[in-house]
């Protein structure tokens, strides 16, 4: 792990002629697109705040003038919401080159539940996710070296799937909660992969994860004005790496051409809480294949998405 390159956006290869769908308007969000962007990508903004997606896109725009960018509404906490931007990217694209799967919330003190019933964060950071990837596969295909990049976080490893209740319904833990739905996102990054191989998608789908930085998600997580929002908000400069620098590892893992399937991705240095993108350790239960198989199949119940029916057309 000593020898793995030093590696910096400045590293990232051209993008011009690849597109990109980014789901999440801020923080890691903004700053994945913004770099894409700026090294030539076409890029699709997604979010479920219109305005919060034109103040990106007109950022974005005046930071790099020749961007190619544009906001899409995509509620990844409503099924609905993104079966219809699955609709609408299939029916205006022919192709989709990089899908990273970046948008999520974290620790609601309070249960809540999406528009489909699922618990917000398991909705939200995954099955959201998972459905969307599905709905975007076909145009996935149509590229030549397609990537998925999934957002997990070093909190998975404390986590695990409690397919006993998975939407938290008997006792609602809200770090025991994230924690499920980031482990979720290792277990189905390396599952697609899986999946991949066997099936002849021709995808790199990749896990990784941002270290510890300093955005909305991690000063809102328990409410601005909580003891921890509080703490976090006046400590945050101090402890947290610049969001631009948690973006990294999904920048490597989509566009670097040492980027390798079964490898998690992230900031190498103080336990991985920040630094430059290196291999990461993911927790023994990130890599059971049966439970994540088991996942994979809970989910397309869940979300009456079929992954195989809509890669095979």
């Amino acid at each position: 792990m000593d020898k793995f390159p030093r590696w910096t956006a400045a590293q990232i290869p051209s993008q011009q002629g690849r597109s990109a769908v980014v789901t999440g308007t801020g923080g890691l969000g903004y700053e994945t697109a913004l770099e894409l962007a700026r090294h030539g990508a076409e890029v699709i903004l997604a979010g479920r705040n219109a305005a919060k997606g034109a103040e990106a896109v007109k950022r974005i725009s005046a930071s790099v003038p020749s961007a190619n960018i544009r906001f899409e509404v995509l509620d990844l906490a409503s099924l609905a919401s993104v079966q219809a931007f699955g609709t609408r990217m299939n029916t205006q694209r022919r192709s989709l080159d990089l899908l990273i799967n970046n948008a999520g919330v974290m620790t609601p003190p309070v249960r809540q539940v999406t528009a489909d019933g699922f618990e917000l964060q398991f909705g939200t950071n995954y099955l959201g996710h998972f459905a969307l990837t599905a709905y975007l596969m076909p145009l996935l295909r149509q590229a030549k070296e397609p990537r998925v990049v999934s957002l997990s976080s070093i909190a998975h490893r404390s986590g695990s799937i409690h397919f006993d209740d998975l939407q938290f319904e008997r006792r609602y833990h809200a770090g025991q909660s994230y924690a499920q739905s980031k482990i979720a996102m290792i277990m189905f990054a390396l599952e697609l992969q899986r999946r991949s191989d066997l099936g002849g998608w021709n995808l790199l789908s990749l896990p990784v994860h941002p270290g510890i930085s300093r955005t909305d998600l991690l000063l809102n997580g328990a409410g601005p004005n909580s003891a921890p929002g509080i703490l976090r908000r006046l400590l945050g400069p101090i402890l947290f790496q610049p969001a631009a620098q948690g973006a990294l590892p999904a920048l490597f893992a989509a566009t670097s051409p040492e980027a390798k399937a079964g490898i998690y991705y992230g900031p190498g240095r103080f336990s991985e809480t920040r630094g430059l993108p290196k291999p990461g350790k993911m927790a023994p239960q990130a890599l059971d294949r049966a439970a994540a198989s088991r996942l994979w199949e809970v989910s397309r119940q869940l979300t009456q998405v079929d992954f195989e029916a809509i890669v095979s057309g």
